[in-house]
């Protein structure tokens, strides 16, 4: 895997615009303006992604490549290692899960113009 197929992901969810919030270094991934991804684009060493936050303890107990959210809510955050020991498809899961839940808190008139574009 590679950043910009991980970019091509994110930017195929509805509503999601990307930036430089944090300096040029991070890249952060938004849905209405709320984040959902964070990755170093020089590197493209880890993700941080959102994380339900049972399922986050249980992903850290189950797999080396994720780690409690680095510079981020622990609670709520995993970083995933792009070591390669995670399969593509279960690491795109984890970013639509990730944006998921960012969507799910979202005002009611936001969610449903995302569902419009989805």
């Amino acid at each position: 895997m590679n950043i910009e197929m991980f970019r091509e992901f994110c930017l195929s969810l509805p509503g999601t615009t990307e930036g430089f919030p944090f300096g040029e270094e991070n890249l952060v991934f938004f849905v209405k303006g709320k984040m959902f991804a964070i990755t170093d684009v020089s590197e493209f060493a880890s993700v941080n992604l959102k994380c339900d936050p049972e399922e986050a303890v249980e992903l850290r107990e189950r797999y080396e490549a994720v780690l409690p959210g680095y510079h981020m809510n622990k609670k709520h955050w995993n970083t995933v290692l792009m070591d390669g020991t995670i399969p593509k498809s279960m690491f795109f899961k984890w970013v639509r899960d990730s944006y998921d839940l960012v969507v799910a808190k979202l005002p009611k008139k936001d969610r449903e113009e995302l569902s419009k574009e989805g």
